[in-house]
């Protein structure tokens, strides 16, 4: 079955097999140098309040997202979405987002956190522009050393927040612009490479330049109050603003 065939559906993991398919999943993805989730792990997180979902293509899982509680009530961490190359294309990253604030609402969750690698444009434009998450927090070499697709570059990493009960979900849920083009035209710019893991295989040196250079953007701005509240994709940069447009960071 190939993936033009038939709509992938999206449900919850069962059973040891999945789990150990999620972990193959994320070998395919992220690289066989990448340490995996194990799937004993999910499959207890899962057990004890977590969410791992799949997006299945028959019996083969195509994509995937895991997330667990954190100390916070009413908060989730969201640590792993993941969409095999064959797949791209099908907005799957999307709606496997839109699964989790489904299950994330029935359970009375309305505020979920992630971290990405700021300069990776297509997370961006998925998790900021849109999603309508927002971020005002940096974390430096998050994860120190990393392999796989990761390997050779700072885990720098921007924090996430997804806000399930604002204006900006009901803009997502709408498949609405976050900002309006007089928003967008005002707001502060950083300027993002267009391919960071082009970049990245091609000129080290200059990826790594880009990665100072954001970091140092971003953490001035963020001290200066700002907030990543867009993503212009045409000429790649991050947009800021004072506070963002529902008062929640």
């Amino acid at each position: 079955m190939s993936v033009g065939d038939t709509q992938p559906v999206i449900r919850d993991l069962q059973g040891m097999t999945e789990f150990l398919a999620a972990e193959e999943l994320q070998r395919d993805v992220w690289g066989p140098d990448d340490k995996t989730d194990p799937g004993d792990l999910m499959m207890v997180i899962q057990a004890e309040g977590g969410l791992a979902a799949g997006a299945f293509l028959g019996d083969r899982l195509i994509g995937y997202v895991f997330a667990f509680p954190t100390a916070t009530p009413g908060v989730q961490h969201s640590h792993r979405l993941a969409v095999r190359a064959e797949a791209r294309g099908l907005g799957l990253g999307l709606k496997l987002k839109l699964y989790q604030a489904d299950w994330c609402l029935r359970r009375g969750i309305r505020h979920v956190r992630w971290t990405y690698d700021p300069l990776r444009l297509p997370n961006a434009a998925l998790n900021i522009g849109r999603l309508g998450a927002t971020a005002a927090i940096y974390h430096r070499d998050y994860y120190g050393e990393m392999g796989g697709i990761n390997a050779g570059t700072a885990s720098d990493r921007l924090l996430a927040d997804w806000r399930l009960d604002g204006e900006r979900y009901a803009r997502c849920r709408a498949g609405a612009s976050m900002l309006t083009a007089a928003e967008a035209a005002a707001a502060h710019r950083i300027i993002l490479p267009a391919d960071f893991a082009g970049l990245l295989k091609t000129d080290p040196g200059t990826a790594g330049a880009e990665r100072l250079r954001v970091r140092e953007e971003i953490e001035a701005a963020f001290s200066a109050g700002l907030v990543i509240v867009g993503v212009d994709t045409r000429e790649p940069a991050y947009l800021l603003v004072r506070s963002p447009t529902d008062g929640a960071a």
